[in-house]
């Protein structure tokens, strides 16, 4: 499909005008956007904002069990340099001197790269996975290894099971479980997650953050965990759309380590007008979501917002066939890349009925596996084709669907598999007082429109600015 290659001026909106909160929590709950414009006037230290998060994480983070390891020693260091470049006047950007978290599937020099998995607690991988590098380089602080699901499965790890900030009742879901709900509980400022089937968007539409799956190709995965070669995918976990850009401008590109990263610009305009973008929604979807009576009030109230906003929505609907079992490429690639601990040292991991299941997928027929990527060329294609109609489209928040034998129908397997970006942002609560959530489909490579897209929308509303009370 055609992808434009022409590099445009990166276009971010004017900081914004920020008195310093009265408190600490209030702090800790900002927009990355409105922190670094306290950083740069100067009227908070990142050495400052370094310790309100490390308390924070100290304190509620044996709760949520979210965090793996804190990163003390590196972050309050590079707290320290970053507090004097910009008092000499060597300020980087939005992202100097601001405190985030990571998955605890990225490598990272002089601390433990545990996966989530027994086997692997302790393990340190001597060396920094590209991300972490270019988030160095763009002065954050990393402060934590945040919790995965054991080997990149859903929300429970080693130490048991992450917990939703806003229902300590539910996990967190996915297995960027901990990226998620350290974000949603205000212990980082931002965090990075990973996805292969749902893992950001999930997490991040439970726990009430702005979670952007990039365009496969887009970020390197250099130096974190494999899954699946040909789907995975690292994104960040944000409070606000305008924080996802500037983190994924940052991380973006190529290394020449992951070759499959493509050199296509990010070519973000924050004061693009989406009434010249073709918008559109699913409309079968949003009339047959199954969801809560709340939640589907939540979806229409969301289309209406839109529409008041001057967007004409144009109704698109996703290819039926052919129809792909993700599980089929997920299990072929996993049982490839996964073979320790899979098959030497199953019975240190804590998910037993996991490695069953994978074991038993072990020996998928090569020809079953060449069949579901030349079906997931053809969904592809038809994909390409319905993107031809819209810049970006609406859907409603769903869960990717693990069941036996899967048929990629659902918004997130399919997006997934053709390997388009996606946004998630909070669009209210369910009747439990659980945030809900808006999904934005992009091109391939076309983040810049769907972002735009989707922060006009999260502007016209405050449901980002919600916090769990802690």
């Amino acid at each position: 499909m055609p992808v434009d290659r022409a590099a445009k001026p990166f276009r971010a909106r004017r900081p914004p005008r920020i008195v310093r909160p009265r408190s600490e929590e209030e702090i800790a709950f900002l927009p990355m956007t409105h922190l670094a414009e306290l950083i740069r006037t100067k009227h908070i230290t990142s050495v400052e904002l370094t310790e309100i998060y490390l308390d924070r994480l100290k304190r509620y983070g044996p709760t949520l069990n979210c965090v793996v390891t804190l990163t003390e020693e590196r972050g309050r260091q590079q707290a320290r340099n970053a507090d004097k470049a910009i008092a000499a006047g060597r300020y980087r950007g939005p992202l100097h001197g601001i405190p985030w978290g990571v998955k605890d599937l990225f490598a990272t020099k002089g601390y433990p790269t545990s996966w989530g998995a027994a086997p692997f607690k302790g393990r340190i991988i001597d060396e920094d996975a590209t991300v972490i590098s270019r988030l160095d380089e763009a002065g954050a602080i990393l402060v934590a290894k945040l919790t995965t699901g054991e080997l990149a499965r859903d929300d429970i790890w080693f130490g048991g099971q992450t917990k939703n900030p806003w229902d300590l009742s539910m996990g967190s879901q996915g297995s960027s479980a901990g990226p998620g709900a350290a974000t949603a509980a205000g212990l980082v400022a931002f965090s990075i997650g990973t996805e292969t089937l749902g893992s950001i968007l999930e997490p991040s539409g439970i726990c009430g953050v702005t979670g952007l799956r990039p365009s496969f190709g887009r970020v390197s995965r250099h130096g974190v965990m494999t899954v699946s070669w040909s789907l995975d995918k690292v994104g960040p976990m944000c409070r606000s759309v305008e924080d996802c850009a500037h983190v994924l401008a940052a991380i973006q590109g190529p290394d020449n380590q992951d070759l499959s990263v493509q050199s296509v610009p990010f070519n973000w305009d924050a004061t693009l007008d989406i009434r010249k973008l073709r918008v559109g929604y699913l409309k079968s979807a949003f009339a047959n979501t199954k969801q809560t009576a709340q939640t589907d009030a939540n979806d229409a109230k969301a289309l209406d917002v839109l529409r008041n906003m001057g967007v004409s929505l144009i109704e698109v609907r996703l290819p039926e066939q052919p129809r792909v079992d993700p599980l089929t490429i997920v299990y072929s690639e996993a049982n490839a890349a996964l073979k320790d601990p899979l098959r030497t040292r199953p019975a240190d991991l804590v998910r037993q009925d996991r490695v069953a299941t994978q074991n038993a997928l072990r020996l998928i027929p090569a020809a079953d596996y060449l069949d579901a990527n030349r079906a997931r060329a053809l969904l592809m294609r038809e994909m390409a084709r319905v993107m031809s109609e819209v810049d970006v489209y609406v859907s409603p928040f769903d869960y990717a669907d693990y069941t036996p034998n899967p048929v990629a129908t659902s918004n997130t397997l399919i997006t997934n598999l053709t390997g388009q970006p996606c946004i998630v942002v909070p669009h209210g609560f369910n009747e439990k007082g659980n945030p809900t959530s808006l999904t934005f489909v992009g091109r391939v490579f076309g983040e810049a429109a769907m972002l735009a897209a989707a922060r006009a929308y999260q502007e016209a509303t405050d449901w980002h600015l919600k916090h769990p009370k802690t």
